[in-house]
């Protein structure tokens, strides 16, 4: 596998958030994100055996949550998807976030996926989203949507409602995008849409969704790697 970084820092999205959690960041992605924060991920990296990787996630214990992230870590699913075996069989707690771009059929239901459907200010990337990995969602998955302006709040709101989203997910976030080049304060301003803005959107919808704030970048400064 080729591997950008694996560290121990705290998650900062998703259900999970604010819990320590183990990050394995997994070089390559097919897709261009106009909002895109991981863009140091898209080649390169270096190549790891299963082993070692399993050996690098050991030594960080006794924290058992680990994160497949990337770039777009179902590019390697080849050898994702036995490492993940490997880690379930030990009692690990594993969570992948994934465009959905990629068929998810194959991953472990005991897997954690945070799926992440691209709206239309994702540029290039809007509208890569596989319908059939609906039905590979469970109530331990979660849907994701960056929302940068009322446009992507629109399209999201539509998704969720047309797919009976809440039905099939256990939780759907909406996230506010921040810039790509943010300021190093820790504040919202960093952010492409004020959060509360998007909030007072979901309250007047009755969105069936939760306000998902990456807290690292409010944590460290946003420009932050590795943490």
């Amino acid at each position: 596998m080729h591997l950008i970084e694996l560290y121990k820092s705290v998650q900062g999205e998703s259900s999970f958030a604010g819990l320590p959690c183990i990050f394995v960041r997994l070089a390559g992605c097919n897709l261009r994100c106009a909002w895109c924060d991981s863009e140091y991920t898209f080649t390169g990296g270096k190549p790891f055996t299963l082993d070692e990787i399993e050996q690098q996630i050991k030594a960080l214990a006794p924290c058992t949550l680990v994160e497949f992230t990337g770039g777009e870590p179902m590019l390697q699913a080849k050898e994702l998807l036995p490492l993940m075996d490997r880690l379930l069989a030990q009692n690990f707690t594993l969570m992948i976030e994934t465009s959905g771009e990629r068929p998810l059929a194959d991953v472990p239901k005991a897997v954690h996926k945070i799926v992440d459907v691209k709206c239309p200010g994702a540029g290039s990337a809007a509208n890569t989203f596989r319908l059939e990995n609906l039905e590979a969602l469970t109530k331990n998955d979660e849907v994701k949507f960056v929302i940068t302006n009322r446009e992507d709040y629109d399209f999201a709101r539509d998704f969720i409602r047309t797919h009976a989203l809440d039905a099939k997910a256990g939780q759907i976030l909406l996230s506010p995008a921040f810039v790509q080049i943010p300021s190093p304060q820790r504040t919202a301003d960093n952010m492409a849409l004020d959060p509360r803005k998007l909030v007072e959107w979901m309250l007047a919808d009755g969105l069936p969704a939760r306000l998902s704030l990456q807290i690292h970048k409010f944590i460290w400064e946003p420009m932050k790697k590795g943490v």
